[in-house]
């Protein structure tokens, strides 16, 4: 443990890394300017730097003895020269039109997400975001198996293709099924979801597409949005990674605030995934998600 100033205490965790070439290339934050040493092939880091934890949405201090973990990507072969990471390989769930999987696809063809898509997984074969996934060469699973698809996979074989397409991280986007044991335990702290209302107001079971705008209006709210958050064995109950605000109007149409809100929700869930893709989430101590400035390491929101 070293000391960041009175009454402040870190130690920076990195990732455990075994049968690690000895060219292995590895960028580290510019706070952690500290010494770097190995040991039965791990690396571990002791930081001497102050961490001026700032920004709209933080404002807590790690207390005494607290930890952040750094979600560092390593890559000793085909490193991207502008982010030192190499590209993600992502998988999108979708039920329905898939209007949110078509902005994250489209962002990864543009370059601005450094990642991929590589396979889509529905429960609807025949939707709008399967139909979209063939015309783009992107290879569609469906999951689960039910009397509606019966070709759908169980969910051990689920986790078992995604392994195959080399999957860093899941993408819910309008994926109205709840997702199972065996996937959120296959990829910890690596599956998003995101949701059209403020969590944790207007979630849960049942809350879904128009019944949540309609559900807002109906409270009297003054503003919703979409949130980002991370996947636990609940419906919406996951960490919170990200939030954007939308005023509801008074005269507002439950169609209206929903037209409003998914414009933000493309904007928003671009803006996530280029930052997961990245590498710059944070896990406080307490396990909550924070996101690392691109431009300035010592900012986190």
């Amino acid at each position: 443990m070293e000391s960041l100033g009175p009454g402040l205490r870190t130690s920076l965790k990195l990732p455990v890394i075994r049968n690690t070439p000895e060219s292995l290339f590895l960028r580290l934050p510019s706070f952690c300017s500290g010494r770097l040493a190995r040991t039965s092939n791990c690396l571990s880091l002791r930081t001497r730097n102050r961490l001026p934890f700032r920004g709209s949405c933080l404002n807590n201090r790690l207390e005494s003895g607290g930890r952040v973990e750094i979600a560092a990507s390593l890559s000793s072969e085909g490193e991207d020269v502008k982010h030192g990471v190499k590209k993600k390989k992502l998988a999108v769930f979708v039920s329905g039109g898939g209007s949110n999987f078509r902005s994250i696809h489209e962002a990864c063809v543009a370059g601005s997400v450094h990642g991929e898509v590589v396979v889509l997984v529905t429960n609807k074969g025949g939707c709008g975001g399967a139909v979209y996934a063939r015309d783009n060469d992107i290879p569609v699973v469906l999951f689960p198996r039910t009397k509606e698809e019966p070709n759908g996979l169980f969910a051990s074989d689920l986790v078992a293709a995604l392994r195959r397409y080399e999957v860093d991280f899941i993408l819910l986007a309008g994926y109205l099924k709840l997702i199972p044991m065996e996937l959120i335990q296959a990829y910890p702290k690596s599956i998003l979801n995101i949701h059209p209302s403020l969590l944790p107001a207007f979630g849960g079971k049942g809350y879904f597409g128009m019944k949540v705008h309609k559900a807002v209006i109906a409270s009297g709210a003054r503003y919703s949005g979409p949130t980002i958050h991370f996947v636990d064995e609940h419906y919406d109950t996951g960490r919170i990674l990200a939030q954007r605000v939308v005023p509801v109007l008074a005269t507002d149409t439950a169609e209206e605030l929903a037209a409003r809100v998914l414009k933000e929700e493309h904007r928003l869930y671009v803006e996530a995934v280029a930052t997961i893709c990245q590498g710059r989430i944070v896990w406080r101590e307490d396990g909550v998600p924070l996101i690392r400035s691109i431009d300035d390491p010592n900012l986190y929101s």
